[in-house]
């Protein structure tokens, strides 16, 4: 893995001019996680996997977006962007690496308030960059083989497993869902969209108490194992995705 922040330039440019590159952009976010998880636990858990990534495919990582579409989460504590910022934001990111001689992207997604503005970056970069360079649009937890919750068990799990900032005494149980009809969970799901305080009563989907870092360590192991499968199955590839 080579960390593109701790490189000079001449080394940046040693690097762009050799072998075709393939870079990782993770994005994250600032917001509530319950009164047991710091605000920056998206951007923590992304930027983690993102740093494994780059290990085992070889690839450029770059510093993290730590800000993004989080305004559903209010009035509890968030730092938002609009969309629009932040897909112009990853956008001319994007077009700043295609200039260097990057080819190939991958915008790794931590937060999925993040989803509807990099659902539009595929497209965008096509028409305005044309064979430049290849991006593609990658939401982590869709590379974990369980369902996914918002400060509950797997992503309690996931902190514990990476850090020290976790606070499981206070550690409470959110949202259950379990038992829902598909119509009642798509009904609270669309309340979530636009008020998550609204649709779980405190900020939690799931329950946290249940969490454990060994647990952690195997969804870490699977978001890799199946994110490095599928970028290499990219590699090469001539049109953009988003998954």
């Amino acid at each position: 893995m080579t960390n593109l922040a701790d490189q000079s330039d001449p080394r940046l440019r040693e690097i762009c001019a050799g072998s075709p590159q393939a870079a990782v952009l993770p994005v994250g976010s600032i917001e509530q996680h319950g009164p047991h998880l710091p605000v920056s636990t998206d951007t923590d858990i992304v930027t983690e996997i993102a740093c494994r990534l780059c290990r085992v495919g070889g690839f450029l990582r770059l510093p993290t977006i730590q800000y993004g579409v989080s305004y559903e989460h209010a009035p509890l504590f968030q730092l938002s962007v609009s969309n629009r910022t932040l897909l112009w934001t990853v956008h001319d990111i994007v077009e700043s690496l295609s200039r260097n001689g990057i080819g190939m992207v991958f915008v790794l997604n931590g937060h999925h308030g993040n989803q509807k503005p990099l659902s539009r970056l595929v497209r965008k970069v096509a028409g305005g960059m044309g064979k430049r360079v290849c991006v593609h649009t990658f939401s982590y937890w869709h590379f974990i083989e369980e369902t996914f919750d918002h400060a509950g068990p797997l992503e309690t799990s996931l902190m514990l497993a990476i850090s020290d900032n976790v606070d499981m005494r206070k550690a409470v149980q959110g949202l259950d869902v379990d038992g829902l009809s598909k119509k009642r969970l798509r009904e609270i799901s669309r309340l979530a969209s636009t008020s998550f305080p609204k649709a779980t009563g405190n900020g939690i989907w799931g329950d946290p108490t249940t969490a454990t870092a060994e647990h952690g360590r195997l969804l870490l192991g699977q978001a890799v194992a199946n994110l490095h499968k599928r970028c290499m199955d990219c590699i090469g590839g001539v049109e953009g995705t988003h998954e």
